[in-house]
């Protein structure tokens, strides 16, 4: 049997893998697990927030691998799901496994490093979409211009 390798296949799970080494070191750990359950926790909990047009055009701009992180469990029937400040920081902690008092750190640095990957405009458009008080969360006010 040959083994032969899927470029497109290979292309994203390297692409994935240098994401989550590029957020391990932005969060300051080295471990890799805990850096995907904190960025699935991010991209699920904000697409939550979001209408299926808002979501769907965020996701086509995330790696395929990623991209599948994102759909998981989404249930386009049930959004956009408005949670309060503390609503969204028990779902964030409890979906990436974490702190509660973790997230207010991990949230921003999380959003920090995906304006780097993508570009802050789609980032803060995204941002945009959500309760001031759940943004505040994800992009505390002394980084709001």
């Amino acid at each position: 049997m040959s083994h032969t390798r899927v470029q497109s296949i290979e292309h994203t799970v390297q692409t994935t893998n240098r994401w989550l080494a590029h957020l391990s070191e932005a969060i300051g750990t080295e471990d890799r697990d805990f850096s995907q359950r904190v960025l699935r926790a991010w991209l699920h909990a904000v697409r939550d927030g979001l209408t299926v047009q808002n979501g769907a055009n965020f996701a086509a701009q995330l790696p395929d691998l990623l991209r599948g992180v994102y759909y998981n469990g989404w249930d386009p029937n049930r959004v956009p799901i408005r949670r309060s400040r503390e609503e969204f920081i028990e779902y964030f902690a409890r979906s990436g496994r974490i702190a509660l008092h973790d997230v207010p750190k991990l949230a921003p640095a999380v959003t920090e490093f995906l304006c780097g990957e993508l570009s802050e405009a789609p980032v803060m458009h995204l941002l945009a979409r959500l309760p001031h008080d759940v943004r505040a969360v994800l992009w505390p006010a002394e980084k709001n211009g």
